[in-house]
């Protein structure tokens, strides 16, 4: 395996990985932020402090899958695609990731 395919597979799983780690933020479900700051979770900000340190990490994924040309856009939908080049969290993001957003469970 040459190590531009290692590189591809790396930053694929990396992606994936954070994807998954915004959509739990999102869905206020549990991640590792968690366990690094467990006091936060009495504080009212923290789930939004949460979510932009997802979203922060997601964003610095897909800025290292563009400088390497990986195309990383087909996980994503046309629309979530458009927020992460945008590179803004705002509450439009926040509502409209999923797009449809009748079920209650997005995240397994």
């Amino acid at each position: 395996m040459g190590k531009e395919q290692m590189t591809s597979e790396f930053l694929m799983a990396k992606l994936t990985e954070s994807k998954v780690h915004f959509e739990r933020a999102l869905d206020c479900k549990h991640t590792e932020f968690d366990d690094l700051y467990p006091y936060m979770i009495e504080h009212p900000q923290f789930f939004w402090y949460k979510r932009y340190v997802a979203w922060s990490e997601l964003l610095t994924i897909v800025k290292l899958c563009n400088e390497l040309d990986i195309d990383w856009k087909p996980m994503f939908s046309v629309q979530q695609a458009e927020y992460i080049e945008r590179r803004v969290m705002s509450g439009k993001v926040l509502d409209e990731w999923y797009e449809k957003n009748d079920s209650k469970e997005h995240v397994g």
